[in-house]
């Protein structure tokens, strides 16, 4: 086959034209090169491939040529599709011809190590890294498993407002913006509107961004953030947990199926998320006072967990843990105290 009659195929399809030659489009990420051998890395977005180009097999000015091809120029490749189990993705190209598109000189972000800082400021550049293209995967992954959870069991999705009048989670965290003759603020939750949504359709959600102006780094606090917040009428405390102990495990469990290689890339301890299986342990906030006690934390009764005590409670358990009942002093004010014992809130439900 000529090089002007192969199929254009992603790197994640190569395997579908084993003994075929093919065209890859995309950026090279790394070049070797010896005497007679030029290995070209090559990325496309969807994977990744050794290409591979002999000089005893190709026109003089065609190896020169790959042997001088910058850091991420964009290029098309021809090659011979091989199997070969060392490779990530079990194949390598050999190849016939390459062109370049667009010659790439002095690209900032070397194979070395850089700081965290540097990196940043060169963001848009550093999603081109295996590391940032598993996260961005991994996080598509979780995201689209949500909602086929939700939709597939009845919940309706509806979009709420990104600019609101009024707080909905505390006055002192919102971001102010000037909105006509009046304010306006970035929503920090759809909540209040989710909750009229769910009168109307029973079981609804919503899943977009949220903002709270929060200086604190750290991986509780984020000033801008993804949340997804499902509202259900006529639900009970046992029957809300379940909902969340299913999706959370059927969000997991796709996740480890479908991104596989990309926890690998991540270099993810999956055993632990393998764990992550229905029911969750259900704690009531005594127990869990009672818990930190026996493990050393000096921690009164009243007060509300800090990092490392959840830290604490949830590494004493193989999975993940529902704390309920706690004070009503420090729960919000629609958290209703139980009858039976009024210090502490009564779980959710009718």
């Amino acid at each position: 086959m000529s090089n002007e009659n192969a199929p254009w195929v992603r790197i994640d399809k190569v395997g579908e034209h084993a003994g075929e030659i093919v065209e890859i489009r995309g950026w090279l990420s790394r070049l070797r090169s010896s005497g007679k051998l030029s290995f070209l890395q090559l990325r496309d977005g969807s994977g990744n491939i050794q290409g591979i180009m002999a000089k005893a097999d190709v026109a003089e000015e065609i190896f020169a040529k790959s042997k001088s091809v910058g850091q991420e120029s964009s290029l098309r490749a021809w090659g011979k599709v091989n199997p070969d189990a060392r490779a990530p993705g079990g194949f390598e190209l050999h190849l016939t011809d390459i062109e370049v598109l667009h010659h790439s000189e002095g690209y900032p972000i070397t194979p070395k190590e850089h700081g965290t800082d540097f990196l940043m400021d060169h963001r848009h550049l550093w999603l081109r890294s295996n590391r940032q293209h598993a996260i961005l995967k991994i996080r598509a992954e979780i995201m689209k498993g949500i909602i086929d959870w939700l939709d597939d069991h009845d919940f309706l999705r509806v979009d709420t407002p990104i600019l609101t009048p009024s707080a909905c989670e505390g006055t002192t965290t919102l971001f102010e913006t000037e909105y006509f003759d009046s304010k306006a603020y970035l929503a920090q939750s759809g909540q209040l509107y989710n909750e009229a949504t769910a009168m109307a359709f029973g079981k609804v959600y919503t899943f977009g961004p949220t903002f709270r102006a929060e200086k604190s780094k750290t991986r509780r606090h984020l000033m801008e953030f993804w949340m997804v917040e499902p509202e259900m009428a006529f639900c009970d405390f046992e029957s809300n947990l379940e909902v969340q102990e299913q999706m959370l495990e059927y969000v997991v469990q796709r996740v480890i199926q479908k991104r596989g290689v990309e926890l690998k890339v991540l270099q993810r301890d999956i055993s632990k998320l393998e764990q992550i299986k229905a029911p969750f342990v259900r704690l009531s906030y005594d127990d869990a006072v009672k818990l930190l006690n026996e493990k050393g934390v000096e921690f009164a009764w009243g007060g509300d967990f800090g990092g490392g005590d959840e830290t604490i409670i949830a590494e004493s358990f193989d999975r993940p843990v529902f704390v309920h009942r706690f004070p009503t002093a420090i729960k919000a004010f629609y958290m209703k105290p139980d009858p039976e014992r009024p210090e502490v809130s009564r779980p959710a439900g009718p």
